[in-house]
């Protein structure tokens, strides 16, 4: 295996300000652990220690392949080709899985549409039984698309190359959360990921919130498709403020709420053909993109003013102007900037980081991908970085990352149910909160217990992870060998005195994986 080296730094800000990552070679180790001798760093040569920090602070986790990635070139361009991505060539067995999904094959349109209409003629029938029948077949489609929209984000977690922008996308689904069981969202979850939240999640932050206040799923999640003049609706109105921009202690007024709410009105869904009866003065006013509509007829035209300005009546060009307002307002950057310092870093983040994120993200129009490099290169990330808990998510993709590499996994089913069992399943937050993202939110006597039972199953090989889609499954043969030449290089330096005597007494192969993967430091990113 090939583990790159640096030049010499004294902090991962220096690191990725302008480390050069060179090359030795050092043998894998298979079977029981035998640690092994890599070469010595050459004077003020630094080890392996620090291409993995990094790495491993810039990924959903280091492994082999993650660290071959980025040898041989400077940790800058390395760091900017991950905030600023081409489309993710993923390995072949992997996109063809994905190309396989009927999420992947059908428009969003299309298939909400004929789960809408399976739905209707499932509850027009009259005979009892054919009618639960009908109801459970429609309820099983609806699941089988939600779990596509899952196992396509797991996939895409494990082996994208653009592992920014995969951490990225999750943080920004749970920013911009939905909860898939409501109304038809199974069936719109993949798309509203896949369109909405993945191309914007390094780009501008007003890119990203037009997207999703303007995505069918934001829209029937949180009420606004019942948001119209003379009937008003205040659910997106008020989460909109106070959950995906200004944050709930920026000084708004539930008159602010009112007045958004008058300003979202007559923006909905229609997945059908059919177009509304208007007036002639109001037909200008009709838009249609897709899925989205905004129909004169339901909007209030009154005056309205907003954060202390008034808005002029002009349809849905009210709603971009309001937008423009949100996205670009002081609280905005600093409660955008203050996540991501808790979601990178650390859940009480210093205080003049994140007044220096803040300023970067007003002074470039919301850029993340600037905001988030001034975060990445900071010195208070280079002293905090590594004593970030895992959540669930992490904890899971992260032991995957490291016991199999780029073994391409063929059977998602169990890490979906270990992401149900720690309480954070994809799309399955149900309020628009989303998950927490604090350490006493997961570190429970019963989640650690949960996450020694998930390394047990990693690290024995035996979770299902590689049994095919076949008419008679079998399991194929995947145990991982996570004392390799990464662990003895870099990993094992890393972990406290007491662990590492823990893995020396450990009795089986099996049994050293598990404790590894179990161990206090692998629950720090």
């Amino acid at each position: 295996m090939a583990v790159g080296r640096l030049l010499p730094v004294t902090t991962l800000a220096a690191l990725l300000a302008g480390g050069m990552l060179g090359g030795c070679t050092t043998p894998g180790v298979a079977g029981t652990p035998v640690a092994t001798t890599a070469p010595a760093p050459g004077p003020g040569q630094p080890g392996d220690v620090e291409v993995f920090k990094v790495i491993n602070h810039l990924t959903w986790g280091a492994n082999t392949a993650a660290v071959e990635q980025a040898q041989g070139s400077r940790l800058d361009p390395y760091l900017s080709r991950q905030l600023h991505p081409t489309p993710a060539r993923l390995p072949p067995a992997v996109q063809a899985q994905i190309d396989a999904m009927s999420i992947s094959q059908r428009p969003m349109g299309e298939l909400a549409q004929e789960m809408a209409q399976r739905r209707k003629a499932a509850v027009a029938l009259t005979n009892d039984d054919d009618k639960k029948a009908a109801l459970q077949a429609w309820q099983q489609e609806m699941n089988r698309l939600g779990r596509e929209a899952a196992t396509r984000h797991i996939l895409r977690a494990l082996y994208s190359p653009n592992q920014l922008q995969e951490q990225m996308t999750w943080f920004w689904m749970n920013h911009f959360s939905v909860f898939q069981y409501k109304g038809n969202l199974r069936a719109t979850i993949g798309d509203y990921e896949d369109t909405a939240i993945r191309p914007h999640a390094l780009g501008k932050f007003r890119d990203l919130l037009g997207a999703v206040a303007h995505h069918p799923a934001m829209l029937v999640y949180l009420d606004n498709v019942q948001n119209a003049a003379g009937h008003i609706n205040e659910n997106y109105a008020r989460e909109l403020m106070e959950l995906h921009t200004l944050g709930v202690n920026a000084g708004y007024t539930q008159h602010d709420v009112q007045e958004l709410a008058r300003i979202l009105t007559g923006v909905g869904v229609n997945y059908g053909a059919n177009e509304p009866a208007l007036r002639r003065e109001l037909q200008p006013f009709y838009v249609r993109q897709g899925a989205f509509v905004f129909n004169p007829r339901r909007h209030d035209f009154g005056p309205k003013d907003f954060l202390g300005q008034p808005i002029r009546s002009q349809g849905l060009a009210e709603f971009d102007e309001a937008l423009d307002r949100l996205a670009r307002a002081p609280a905005t950057a600093r409660f955008i900037s203050h996540k991501l310092a808790v979601y990178w870093l650390s859940d009480d983040p210093p205080p003049a980081l994140v007044a220096r994120m803040a300023q970067t993200f007003a002074h470039t129009d919301g850029d993340i991908a600037a905001t988030l490099q001034t975060l990445l290169t900071s010195r208070e990330f280079a002293q905090l970085a590594g004593r970030k808990f895992k959540d669930p998510m992490r904890y899971v993709i992260s032991s995957l990352r490291l016991a199999y590499d780029d073994k391409t996994i063929l059977n998602v089913a169990p890490i979906l149910n270990w992401l149900n069992r720690m309480g954070e399943p994809l799309y399955g937050h149900q309020t628009p909160d989303g998950y927490p993202l604090i350490e006493s939110a997961w570190a429970s006597p019963g989640q650690m217990a949960t996450r020694f039972e998930i390394a047990k199953a990693i690290g024995s090989g035996s979770a299902g992870l590689f049994k095919a889609d076949e008419p008679q499954p079998r399991e194929r043969p995947a145990f991982p060998q996570l004392a390799n030449a990464l662990y003895f290089d870099a990993i094992r330096q890393t972990l406290s005195p007491a662990t590492r005597h823990a893995l020396d007494q450990a009795a089986s192969p099996q049994e050293w994986n598990t404790f590894l993967l179990s161990s206090p430091e692998w629950m720090n990113r």
